[in-house]
């Protein structure tokens, strides 16, 4: 099975500092459905792992991240690819759960409810703490620009193996041309 992992704000959406809240908010990165499209086209099965501390926060419901998702879900089909799962954490960083990334939790779901060794499975985010998850299970890290993508790349500290694409798009490029 070919299967990808994606962090949502930052990799397929625009992030906000002030966290997307609405689904009038979450607004995708140019080219960004289009990507998952392709690797639909090419047979991956790609999910979603992201941290959703708004809700924990009281930012937002879980009807609004529903609604938020079904945006996503339908933009992506839109565009003539499916994202098959979303895995969230709803959790705060001092709540000191093992789903928040950097924590591996959210990773160790995906790998139960594929029954799939995560080992080189191609993991995109914008983060640190994306690219830390996706390093413990074995994935292969991938960091865009996009989102908080360049400050991290400017902060350095990178897993090993992490590869580094200017967003997406690029990055599905990169990973399509080995398969």
């Amino acid at each position: 099975m070919k299967l990808i992992i994606l962090d949502r704000d930052g990799v397929i959406n625009f992030g906000s500092a002030q966290f997307i809240k609405s689904p009038e908010e979450w607004k995708p990165i140019p080219g960004s459905l289009e990507a998952i499209a392709r690797l639909t086209r090419e047979g991956w099965r790609v999910v979603v792992a992201t941290n959703q501390s708004g809700l924990a926060r009281g930012l937002f419901e879980m009807a609004t991240l529903n609604a938020i998702h079904a945006k996503m879900h339908k933009a992506v089909a839109q565009a003539g690819g499916r994202i098959e799962a979303v895995f969230y954490c709803p959790h705060s960083a001092d709540m000191e759960c093992s789903c928040r990334k950097p924590k591996p939790g959210l990773f160790d779901e995906i790998a139960a409810r594929y029954g799939q060794d995560l080992q080189d499975v191609p993991a995109i985010g914008d983060s640190l703490r994306d690219l830390q998850a996706a390093a413990e299970v074995g994935c292969l890290p991938m960091l865009v620009e996009t989102g908080k993508g360049r400050k991290t790349l400017g902060a350095g500290g990178l897993p090993e193996g992490t590869q580094i694409y200017a967003n997406l798009a690029e990055a599905v490029d990169a990973i399509l041309s080995r398969t």
